[in-house]
C-alpha cells in the first residue's frame, strides 16, 4: 500500500471534523473520497498533504510519516492549486518554472503543457484562460515535481461538458503512467467512471468503502429500486453527441 491512514482525527475544540478514520490506497489506484459538504473530505486531504495539523492518528505516504516528515512528503506529492494561487502577470511557462524550482525533481514545462493540451498557451497568462484551461494548468503545476501521489480536489466543478470529459481523459492518462490519484468530487458519474475504489464520508466518519460496482451491488441487494426509469444515455451524452467532444478553448 502506498498510503496508510490509521485512526486519523481532527478536532477544533469541541468540533470533531474527522473522527478516527482508517483506509489504505494501493499504488496506481484512483481513490475517491466522497461526501456531502462538511463531511470532512477537504480536511482529510489537507492533513494528508501536510497542510493541516493532525490532532491524532497517523498518515504514511510511500513509507514517509506525514506528521514527522511533512517536507519529505511534499517532495513526492502533487497538489492541485486553485487559479487564484498563481501570479497573474507571469506566463504559463514562467509559472511552471517558478514551481519547478521549489523541488529537487523537476519536469520540463514544455512537456507538462503538452501533456495537459496547453502547448499553444505557453506564453499566455492564467487570467486569459478558460475555466477548463485553468483546471488543466493547475494539474500541470501539480505535476512539476513528477509526484508519486497526485491530489485532485473537485477538479471539474463549474466546467462545461466538453471540458469535464476532457479532464476525465487527462486523469485516466495520468493514472496510466503509474501515478496514484486521490480524488474528491460531488459528481457521482465522475467517481463511478474514474475511481477504482471509493470512501464515502459523513459527519467525519467513513461510512462505506469499496469499488463503485460493489457499492451499487450492495444497494441493490437491499432491495433498492429507482423511482425513475434508467436510460442507456443521458442528456449530457446527447449534448456531447450533437456539439462534439472537442473542448472549446
Amino acid at each position: 500500500m502506498i498510503i496508510q491512514v490509521k485512526n486519523l482525527k481532527k478536532e477544533y475544540g469541541k468540533v470533531k471534523a474527522v473522527r478516527g478514520i482508517n483506509f489504505s490506497v494501493e499504488e496506481g489506484e484512483v481513490f475517491g473520497i466522497l461526501g456531502p459538504n462538511g463531511a470532512g473530505k477537504t480536511t482529510t486531504l489537507e492533513m494528508m498533504e501536510g497542510l493541516r495539523e493532525v490532532t491524532s492518528g497517523s498518515i504514511k505516504i510511500d513509507g514517509i510519516d506525514v506528521r514527522q516528515n511533512p517536507d519529505d512528503v511534499k517532495e513526492i506529492i502533487g497538489v492541485q492549486l486553485q487559479s487564484s494561487a498563481f501570479f497573474e502577470h507571469l506566463s504559463l511557462t514562467e509559472l511552471l518554472k517558478v514551481f519547478r524550482d521549489l523541488y529537487s525533481t523537476r519536469r520540463d514545462p514544455r512537456d507538462l503543457l503538452k501533456e495537459v493540451g496547453l502547448s499553444k498557451k505557453a506564453k499566455a497568462q492564467v487570467k486569459e484562460l478558460s475555466g477548463g484551461q485553468k483546471q488543466r494548468f493547475s494539474i500541470a503545476a501539480a505535476l512539476v515535481n513528477d509526484p508519486t501521489v497526485l491530489f485532485l480536489d473537485e477538479p471539474t466543478t463549474g466546467l462545461d461538458p466538453q471540458a469535464r470529459r476532457n479532464l476525465w481523459e487527462l486523469v485516466q492518462q495520468i493514472k496510466a503512467k503509474g501515478k496514484t490519484i486521490i480524488l474528491t468530487t460531488h459528481y457521482m458519474d465522475e467517481a463511478e467512471l474514474l475511481c477504482d475504489r471509493i470512501a464515502i464520508m459523513d459527519n467525519g466518519k467513513i461510512i462505506a468503502l469499496d469499488t463503485p460496482q460493489n457499492l451499487i451491488d450492495e444497494l441493490l441487494k437491499r432491495g433498492f429500486k429507482k423511482k425513475m426509469p434508467t436510460n442507456k444515455a443521458n442528456l449530457e451524452d446527447v449534448f456531447i453527441d450533437l456539439t462534439g467532444k472537442a473542448i472549446r478553448d
